[in-house]
C-alpha cells in the first residue's frame, strides 16, 4: 500500500504539473527558427512551465535526506591533491589580444598569475563555438562522444533546423474538462549533450561542484553540487530571446531576427499610447490565446521623458535610458501567475514614439522552467543579489543587430550581466570550502562580436559606429576580465588550483559566405521549378535532385538515402566520393571580389570525430579564413543571393572559422604538464586533482599530478 500510495501521490503531482504545461502550445514551422547572428532555434514547445515551482517544495524537504544517503553510499575512495579547484571562464577571450595586452602592460593579474603558474594558448574544438567546446570541456571528450556539433542540428525529416542541446517532447494524450484539457503524462524534457560532464563524476565521489553559467546545462545535470543552467535556456516566450519595439513608426516590415514590432496606438490624446504585451499562449483556453499586459505610454516631449505603466506598475524613463528590471506577471487562471523580468527603454518621443523592451527572461525566483539544479538554487541567487538575467545569451545582440538599440545601450548590458555574475562568483567562492567551482563569464564573447567593428579599419560594417567612445570597448571588457582575475587571487588559499580559460578565441568577420548559393552554382543543390531561391528554411529546395545542403553554422549535409526523409545518395562510398569531390572545390576556395582566400579547408567529420555519436554530425565541417563566416541568407535558409557578400551587421566579429585561427587561452597557478593543452584536457585534470581515475572514454589527458603540484 505505501508504495502505491507514493505513486499516485507522484502521479498527481505530474498531472498537476502537466496542466499548468498547457500554457503555450508547439512551434509552427514559421516560428521554429530564429538567429541572433547565428541563427538559433526556438526551443519546441514552452512545454514545462512551473515543474520547477510545483517540484521545488519536494526538492527542499527531500535535499537533506538524499545528501545524508548519498554520504552513506558514496563515501568518497578517492584521496584528493588538493581542497579546491576553480575555474573562471570568459567565454571566447581572444589568445592574440590577450598576448598583446599582457605584454603592454595592461593585464598586470593575467601577468602575475603567469608568472606564478603558467600561460598557455588552449586549443578549441571543431568547430570553434560555445556550446560545442564547453560541451568538450565539461566532458573531456570530442563532439563524436558529448553529441554536440553546432548551435543546431537538422531533422531529417523536415530538413528543418532544431536546437542541438535540448528536447522537450510534445503531450499527447488529454482529458478534457468542459474547456480545461488536463494531460494524461508528463512532458519528456532532457539534455542532448552525452557523457557525463566531471562535476557528475566528481558527485559520485560525493565531491562537492558549483557550476555557475556553464553552456549548454538545460535543463540542468542532476548531481551532487549546485548548478544555474546557461546557454540555451528560453525566455518567457520559449524563444532563445525575442525582443519587442513598441512605436507609433508605420513600418511593418519584420525584423530579420530576433524581435517583434508591436504598434503603440493613440489613447484619447496626442500624448498618451497604448498596446498589449503578449506573453506565453494559454493553452487553458480555446485557440491557445496569448496571455497578455496592458502597456500604456505617457510621454512628456519637451522633457523626452515617458511614464510607462506595466499593468499597474509604473516607470519613469529618460530617452535613451535603460530601466532595471521589471518585473511581469502574467494571469494564466485565477489564482496562478507565470513571471518574467525585462528591462525596457523610450528610444523615441518625439514625432514618433517607440519603447524598447529586452526579451523577457524567466524571473529567477520562482522559474517556469528547470534552469537551476536543485530547482530552489536560483531562487537563492535572486534572494542574495536581487533580480537577474536567466536567459542563455543574455545581452542582447538581436537589437543592436536591428538598430533598435545602440552600442551605449549594448555596454550596459553586458556590463550590467558581467556584474551579476561576478556577485554570483564571490558568494560561491565564500561557501565554498573543499570542492570545484565553475563560474564562466559570457561578456568578452559579447563584445568581441559587437565591437570588433571599432578595432578594424576598413570593415564594412564600421559605418554602423554610433558612437567613437566605444572604440576601446574590447579592451575595456579584457582589462575587466584581468580585474576580477585579480580579485579571485585575493581570494584563494595556497593551496587551491585556480584556472583561467577561454573556450576560445575571436577574428574578423567582414564577409559572409552562403554554402547553400555556392552548392546550387555547383549543381549539388536544385531549387524547385518554381522557386527562386528566396524562401527561409530551404523552403525553395527540390530534394528529389539535391545532394548536399548546409543547415546550421558551421557544416554542410549529404542527402543521404535512408537517413533523410527524401534522401538520394547511397550511403558508402557514393557519399564518400561526393564529400571528397566538396572538399577538394572548396579547399582554398577564394572571394574573387576581394582576392582573398575564404575557405581554408572543409574537414570529413567521419575522420574528425570518435565515438558513437558522430554520426549526428554535419557530413562536412567548413574551416573559415579569416574574415569569413556563414553568411546571415544562408543562417536562415536563404539559398538566393550571391555567395560571397559584406557583412554590415553590428556583429562583426566571430569564432565560426578554422578552429587552428581561434586559439583559446588557459592560466593556471601551477606549471602544467603540456605545451599544447586543449580543452578537453581539463576534465580529466579536476579529476586528477581529486583522486578520481578519469574514465577511459575521455579523449583528454591530465594537465596536472601529484609530483607538478609540488
Amino acid at each position: 500500500m505505501t508504495t502505491t500510495r507514493h505513486a499516485q501521490r507522484w502521479n498527481g503531482v505530474w498531472v498537476a504539473a502537466a496542466i499548468i504545461l498547457l500554457l503555450v502550445g508547439a512551434p509552427t514551422t514559421a516560428d521554429a527558427y530564429i538567429g541572433p547572428g547565428a541563427g538559433f532555434a526556438v526551443l519546441g514547445s514552452f512545454a514545462v512551465i512551473f515543474v520547477t515551482m510545483i517540484l521545488a517544495g519536494v526538492s527542499i524537504l527531500a535535499w537533506p535526506f538524499r545528501t545524508v544517503w548519498r554520504m552513506i553510499r558514496h563515501r568518497s575512495k578517492s584521496r584528493p591533491l588538493i581542497k579546491r579547484t576553480i575555474f573562471i571562464g570568459f567565454d571566447g577571450q581572444d589568445a592574440r589580444i590577450t598576448e598583446r595586452m599582457m605584454a603592454e602592460g595592461k593585464l598586470p593579474n593575467y601577468s602575475k598569475l603567469a608568472e606564478r603558474g603558467c600561460y598557455r594558448q588552449l586549443r578549441t574544438t571543431f568547430p570553434s563555438i560555445t556550446p560545442v567546446a564547453w560541451s568538450s570541456f565539461s566532458t573531456g571528450t570530442n563532439p563524436g562522444r558529448h553529441n554536440i556539433f553546432d548551435f543546431l542540428d537538422r531533422d531529417p525529416r523536415t530538413y528543418l533546423p532544431r536546437l542541438s542541446s535540448a528536447h522537450i517532447g510534445s503531450v499527447e494524450k488529454f482529458l478534457k474538462l468542459g474547456k480545461l484539457r488536463i494531460p494524461l503524462k508528463k512532458p519528456d524534457i532532457r539534455l542532448l549533450r552525452k557523457s557525463k560532464p566531471w562535476w557528475t563524476i566528481l558527485g559520485e565521489q560525493n565531491i562537492w561542484s558549483t557550476i555557475i553559467r556553464v553552456p549548454i546545462t538545460f535543463p540542468p545535470d542532476q548531481f551532487y553540487g549546485a548548478q544555474l543552467g546557461a546557454m540555451c535556456i528560453p525566455d518567457l516566450l520559449g524563444t532563445q530571446g525575442t525582443f519587442l519595439l513598441f512605436t507609433t513608426r508605420p513600418e511593418s516590415q519584420a525584423f530579420q531576427e530576433g524581435g517583434m514590432r508591436i504598434p503603440l496606438n493613440r489613447n484619447g490624446s496626442a500624448t498618451s499610447f497604448e498596446a498589449s504585451i503578449k506573453g506565453p499562449e494559454n493553452a487553458f483556453f480555446e485557440g491557445n490565446p496569448p496571455m497578455e499586459l496592458p502597456l500604456t505610454v505617457d510621454v512628456d516631449r519637451s522633457a523626452s521623458t515617458a511614464r510607462v505603466d506595466i499593468n499597474g506598475t509604473e516607470i519613469e524613463l529618460k530617452t535613451g535610458e535603460l530601466s532595471d528590471w521589471v518585473k511581469l506577471d502574467f494571469k494564466v487562471i485565477p489564482g496562478m501567475k507565470v513571471s518574467g523580468l525585462t528591462r525596457v527603454m523610450l528610444t523615441e518621443a518625439d514625432d514618433h514614439v517607440s519603447l524598447y523592451m529586452s526579451p523577457i527572461n524567466i524571473e529567477p525566483g520562482k522559474p517556469a522552467m528547470p534552469i537551476s539544479h536543485p530547482s530552489y538554487y536560483s531562487s537563492y541567487f535572486e534572494k542574495k543579489i536581487g533580480p537577474y538575467a536567466t536567459l542563455g545569451l543574455a545581452e542582447d545582440t538581436w537589437a543592436l543587430n536591428e538598430k533598435v538599440t545602440d552600442d551605449g545601450t549594448f555596454w550596459i548590458q553586458t556590463q550590467d550581466v558581467d556584474d551579476e555574475r561576478e556577485q554570483m562568483l564571490d558568494i560561491a567562492l565564500e561557501k565554498l570550502r573543499s570542492g570545484a567551482l565553475v563560474t564562466v563569464f559570457d561578456a568578452t564573447d559579447r563584445v568581441n562580436h559587437m565591437y570588433w567593428r571599432y578595432i578594424e579599419d576598413g570593415h564594412p560594417a564600421a559605418a554602423g559606429i554610433d558612437d567613437p567612445a566605444h572604440a576601446d570597448a574590447i579592451e575595456k571588457q579584457y582589462i575587466r576580465n584581468d580585474g576580477i582575475i585579480g580579485r579571485v587571487l585575493t581570494k584563494i588559499n595556497d593551496d587551491d588550483v585556480l584556472f583561467v580559460l577561454s573556450d576560445h578565441g575571436c577574428t574578423s568577420f567582414r564577409r559572409g559566405v552562403n554554402l547553400n548559393a555556392w552548392l546550387q552554382e555547383e549543381g549539388y543543390l536544385t531549387l524547385k521549378d518554381d522557386a527562386d531561391g528566396t524562401e527561409p528554411w530551404l523552403q525553395s529546395v527540390d530534394w528529389s535532385k539535391t545532394r548536399a545542403y548546409a543547415v546550421g553554422l558551421v557544416g554542410i549535409f549529404l542527402n543521404i538515402r535512408g537517413r533523410e526523409a527524401h534522401g538520394i545518395v547511397d550511403p558508402g562510398g557514393e557519399a564518400d566520393a561526393l564529400k571528397t569531390e566538396i572538399m577538394a572545390k572548396l579547399a582554398g576556395l577564394k572571394d574573387a571580389e576581394k582576392g582573398d582566400i575564404a575557405i581554408n579547408e572543409a574537414f570529413d567529420t567521419d575522420v574528425l570525430y570518435r565515438g558513437p555519436y558522430k554520426g549526428n554530425a554535419p557530413d562536412l565541417l567548413i574551416g573559415y579564413n579569416h574574415g569569413y563566416r556563414i553568411s546571415w541568407d544562408c543562417a536562415g535558409g536563404v539559398v538566393a543571393g550571391a555567395v560571397f557578400e559584406d557583412n554590415v551587421k553590428a556583429w562583426s566579429g566571430d569564432h565560426i572559422v578554422d578552429p587552428r585561427l581561434v586559439p583559446g587561452i588557459m592560466l593556471c597557478n601551477h606549471d602544467v604538464t603540456s605545451d599544447d593543452p586543449h580543452i578537453v584536457d581539463l576534465a580529466p585534470t579536476v579529476l586528477t586533482l581529486f583522486g578520481v581515475r578519469p574514465p577511459a572514454h575521455m579523449d583528454g589527458s591530465p594537465l596536472l599530478n601529484e609530483s607538478s603540484l609540488k
